[in-house]
């Protein structure tokens, strides 16, 4: 008998986000849509990630009209988002009762799957979406970072499986960000999964292509138990971004298992996007092939990238190796987090500052937070030594509970703020998107009514970064650097960093 393996179709997220750093218009998008509904997918991921920021940061669109465009041209399709749990689409932790209105809204404007993830794989900090998910009638997929480390196991990961459904998750997703996961260990966490907590619990998987094994990953995952996987239309992956849905539909004839996708569809999903992807060349990756580097470093390609570029501005270019070196120390010192966003870039910012300044002569504050808990509880015990130096910086004490447990309701003061901002429309989306991004919010309001930009059809606009590389992948280059004012053996130096990001996320 032949077994039924379901497909989510990456195209409209995290494909653009991982290939062309997230900058492809909707209007670019729509003529696909079509298709992509009647092709069969278990699900469409088109929202969330690094889109929310990317639309009104860039492309001057609303993201929340843009869920609903997705709702009205893909009627028959369960839309997908990802959700970074506490931090919602932003890069800190938000009062619960935003994250219960964020849930809200996501809801009742069309969002169906909700793939909650934290990035230190803290269940405290993923609860409230879950639950305000499921107070929705929509489904929570909790999700499992998947990393290595001489602290994570399979039974580290099944053991989270077993906390996400205890909290009444839907599904369980084992979410790859670097191409890292290994077929054998895909079998074993799928097989782990199923075994404990019973083969009823659907499990889907996903991961990149960035490193060439993945693939063959995903079919061990399928024999394992796997129930869906994530693939991007082939004109929208490999490199940093995701496996081709095409190919996995190919390499399941014969298996026992099956996609029912409808092929006249894949194909014409795929020329639209290959006509489109030559036009956003300017922000296109530059990682072409497989860097299986990425197994010995695990630093995923879009943090090389954005690391090159940090050392190019400080004038110290060839000290990267160095900085490859020290980004596993820091992540170790760290308690061994996941490098996804927020984390990758704290790990990987501190790494460059210790390279350029002297090991945690200088540290981040965002860095300091982590140490001290304030992101949650790290897989790992942290380093003592730095654990004292960040308290001392910092000047506010380590925590145990979860961070979100120390904001104060926020919720009226975010609305007071919006509304003062000139083109605020008065609707509790807008200051939504006003909490996840006040400044650069504050000038989307004032531009919207001039309407949405395609940058794959301005030749100005898509000029690539000064550094000459497209960034590629999660939130990459969607925040401005940051400065610090640093004293170093009596003298004053202003240092400013580009914050630092995973290959996906």
């Amino acid at each position: 008998m032949t077994k039924t393996i379901d497909i989510t179709e990456l195209a409209l997220r995290d494909a653009h986000q991982s290939l062309l750093a997230t900058r492809m218009a909707m209007e670019d998008m729509v003529p696909a849509c079509a298709d992509i509904d009647k092709a069969g997918y278990w699900s469409v991921e088109c929202w969330g990630g690094a889109t929310f920021d990317a639309c009104i940061r860039f492309l001057n669109e609303d993201p929340w009209e843009r869920l609903r465009q997705f709702r009205q041209l893909l009627p028959n399709s369960r839309l997908q988002m990802l959700l970074r749990a506490q931090n919602l689409l932003g890069y800190r932790h938000y009062e619960d009762s935003v994250v219960d209105r964020f849930v809200d809204k996501a809801s009742e404007n069309g969002m169906d799957v909700f793939r909650i993830f934290d990035a230190l794989n803290d269940i405290r900090n993923i609860k409230q979406s879950v639950n305000a998910v499921r107070r929705n009638g929509k489904h929570a997929q909790g999700t499992i970072c998947y990393t290595v480390s001489p602290l994570h196991t399979t039974e580290t990961f099944v053991e989270m499986a077993e906390r996400l459904l205890e909290l009444g998750c839907d599904s369980i997703c084992l979410k790859d960000m670097a191409a890292l996961l290994k077929p054998q260990a895909a079998f074993d966490i799928v097989n782990g999964i199923k075994t404990r907590c019973g083969e009823q619990v659907r499990i889907h998987v996903h991961t990149h292509a960035t490193t060439g094994v993945t693939l063959v990953s995903l079919m061990k995952a399928i024999e394992a138990g796997a129930d869906c996987v994530d693939t991007a239309i082939s004109s929208l992956s490999l490199g940093p971004g995701h496996n081709p849905t095409e190919s996995l539909v190919a390499m399941l004839d014969g298996t026992g298992y099956e996609a029912h996708l409808d092929k006249a569809c894949l194909h014409r999903i795929k020329e639209h996007f290959a006509v489109l992807r030559p036009r956003y060349q300017s922000f296109m990756s530059n990682i072409i092939g497989v860097e299986t580097d990425i197994f010995d470093s695990q630093i995923p390609g879009g943090m090389i990238s954005n690391m090159e570029s940090q050392l190019k501005q400080q004038g110290a270019a060839d000290r990267l190796e160095e900085v490859f070196i020290e980004v596993p120390r820091v992540r170790e010192d760290a308690g061994f987090p996941p490098l996804v966003t927020p984390s990758s870039q704290i790990v990987g910012t501190q790494a460059v500052f210790n390279v350029l300044m002297g090991r945690y002569k200088v540290l981040s504050s965002e860095f300091s937070d982590l140490m001290l808990g304030y992101y949650g509880k790290t897989p790992g015990e942290r380093d003592p030594e730095v654990l004292a130096l960040a308290e001392a910086q910092a000047k506010k004490p380590p925590i145990t509970e979860r961070p979100a447990d120390l904001l104060k309701p926020e919720w009226e003061a975010l609305q007071t703020a919006a509304a003062a901002l000139p083109g605020f429309n008065g609707s509790e989306e807008d200051v939504l998107t006003y909490a996840m991004f006040p400044q650069v919010s504050a000038a989307f309001f004032a531009k919207r009514d001039q309407g949405p930009l395609n940058l794959g059809c301005d030749p100005e606009a898509a000029k690539p970064a000064a550094d000459g590389k497209a960034a590629a992948s999660d939130d990459k280059a969607l925040r401005t650097p940051v400065t610090y004012d640093v004293k170093l053996n009596g003298r004053s130096h202003r240092v400013s960093v580009t914050p630092i990001n995973p290959a996906s996320a």
